[in-house]
C-alpha cells in the first residue's frame, strides 16, 4: 500500500465555547481560546489517501485532481472565515481542531473515490495538531 498525502494552508478564526459548560466553565476549559470576538490561526491540512499505484501513470492518485477535492470540499469553504458563522456544514460544532479534522475528513470522504481516504491531519499551530483515519 502507498500513502499519498496533499498539504494545504489556510487562515481562519473560531471561537471555543459550548452550551454544555457554564460561561464561567468555558473560560476555565477554553481560557483565551473563548475570547468573545474569536482568535484566529493559519491552518495546515494534511490529506492522505491509500492505494497502489496505476500501472498506466504511476500514480494512486492525480495530485491536481486531489488538490481540486481538497479545494472544493474545504478549503474554499473556511479559508479566511470565521469557522463558528461562516460555514454552515459546521453549524453547532465546537471548533478544535479534533472536530475539525472528524468535519472534513465528512467532506473530503464524499469527494474521494470510495475507500481511498486514509487521514486527515490539521495542524491548528505549530505545536498542536490532530490526525483521524475514521472510524474504522
Amino acid at each position: 500500500m502507498v500513502y499519498l498525502t496533499r498539504r494545504m494552508t489556510f487562515s481562519a478564526a473560531h471561537r471555543l465555547w459550548s452550551s454544555f459548560l457554564s460561561e464561567e466553565e468555558n473560560y476555565e476549559v477554553y481560557a483565551k481560546c473563548a475570547n468573545p470576538h474569536g482568535h484566529g490561526h493559519n491552518y495546515i491540512l494534511e490529506v492522505t489517501v491509500q492505494g497502489m499505484p496505476d500501472e498506466r501513470t504511476g500514480m494512486v492518485m492525480n495530485l491536481t485532481d486531489m488538490k481540486k477535492v481538497i479545494n472544493e470540499q474545504v478549503v474554499d469553504w473556511v479559508d479566511h472565515k470565521h469557522l463558528n458563522y461562516d460555514v454552515p456544514w459546521l453549524e453547532g460544532v465546537i471548533p478544535t481542531a479534533e472536530m475539525l479534522a472528524i468535519k472534513f475528513w465528512e467532506r473530503l470522504e464524499r469527494g474521494l473515490p470510495s475507500g481511498m481516504l486514509y487521514e486527515v491531519k490539521l495542524h491548528e499551530t505549530e505545536n498542536n495538531l490532530a490526525t483521524y483515519r475514521g472510524e474504522a
